[in-house]
């Protein structure tokens, strides 16, 4: 490798350092991201063969000649001992780039991400749809990690994982957990899902539904009898319904409104708010569990009215982001400023404030 960057070495330390990310690119020094923020190291800037070498170092054999003629490719690379890492292959301006996720190996509890424990009632579902929600780098792999970890532990079941790639790897405990990669163990999401449901299968998770042909394999399977967890990038409840909904045709939206309020179990919204004064990361949580009124809204295309019902505090198992927001202020974890940046709704949250937080719950002991 070119004198002065060793690509293994320098993921060590973005891990010891407690780096999210890494970002490499031609001409600038490596950035990291670390509880949410982009950092630029006092590493000199790398050049292009510096970059092409460690690619040639990182990537499976099996891609260098994909790497050659494609510009966008993601994979996984181990340092044994240290982590896993996802590792996303591109180009720009004609020069190759670097964005490295770091996976690590330990699968922390819902206990140790600070998550409701609402969520350990959620998964005893035996079927339909569960989706976690939130921008990237919201925490939805590692959540979604923890639940099915979480079901692993607690329940004999068959898990069939279907992840493009796979990122953390899972330990049979009482379930078995057969892990699949689109592109190496299966054609795509939907012939995934699909060849699935002849394996004999409890639960299925599918890494991201990003096409209505994987999202009506998904409600498949969810109305065959089967738990399907899965991830979307949306910000809360409605939006996922509603996005779901606009993937297909007009014409056809009437039957899948009709089959996701049958299916769709629940839909868990997250962001990471970082807290200056305690300089670590804290989930914020919406969380909307399908009700018969909920149903009754999504089949009448009347979703906006899910808002007022997230709000009410006394419905069991339902928070909004606001009441979330405002539990970490309650207990001393953020400032009200961080929740009000953090808001989608920060008028509705000032109003929470001002009520002395009457209403909310202190789901953070």
């Amino acid at each position: 490798m070119s004198e002065g960057f060793n690509i293994v070495q320098f993921l060590k330390s973005a891990v010891a350092t407690g780096a999210s990310d890494s970002h490499l690119k031609v001409g600038h020094a490596p950035f990291i991201r670390k509880n949410g923020f982009i950092l630029r190291t006092n590493m000199q800037p790398l050049t292009k063969d510096q970059l092409d070498r460690a690619v040639m170092e990182i990537a499976p054999t099996a891609l260098l000649d994909d790497i050659a003629l494609k510009t966008d490719i993601d994979f996984m690379y181990e340092i044994k001992g240290c982590s896993r890492f996802r590792v996303n292959y591109n180009r720009q301006m004609g020069n190759p780039a670097l964005v490295i996720r770091n996976i690590p190996y330990g699968i922390p509890s819902l206990k140790d991400l600070e998550l409701p424990e609402v969520l350990n009632d959620i998964i005893k579902y035996t079927n339909g749809i569960i989706l976690v929600t939130g921008p990237t780098g919201s925490g939805k792999s590692t959540t979604l990690a923890s639940l099915i970890n979480e079901i692993s532990m607690t329940d004999s079941k068959h898990i069939i994982t279907i992840e493009d790639p796979v990122e953390y790897v899972f330990t049979c405990k009482k379930s078995i957990i057969s892990q699949r990669q689109v592109e190496v163990d299966t054609a795509s999401f939907a012939d995934g899902i699909k060849y699935a449901l002849r394996q004999d299968p409890d639960v299925i998770f599918i890494g991201e539904i990003r096409d209505k042909e994987t999202m009506l394999s998904a409600l498949k399977a969810s109305e065959t009898g089967h738990l399907v967890l899965s991830t979307l990038h949306t910000n809360d409840a409605v939006q996922t319904i509603n996005r779901i909904i606009n993937m297909f045709e007009e014409s056809n939206r009437p039957i899948i409104r009709r089959q996701l309020a049958d299916t769709l179990r629940a839909t868990i919204a997250q962001k990471l708010v970082y807290s200056e004064q305690n300089k670590k990361r804290y989930p914020a949580c919406e969380i909307m569990v399908v009700t018969p009124t909920i149903r009754d809204y999504i089949y009448k295309d009347n979703c906006d009215a899910i808002y007022e019902l997230l709000g009410d505090n006394s419905i069991d198992d339902m928070i909004s982001m606001n009441s979330s927001l405002a539990a970490l202020v309650a207990n001393n974890l953020i400032s009200q400023e961080e929740a009000l940046e953090n808001s989608n709704d920060p008028n509705e949250l000032e109003k929470i404030f001002r009520g002395v937080y009457q209403g909310t719950k202190a789901y953070y002991e």
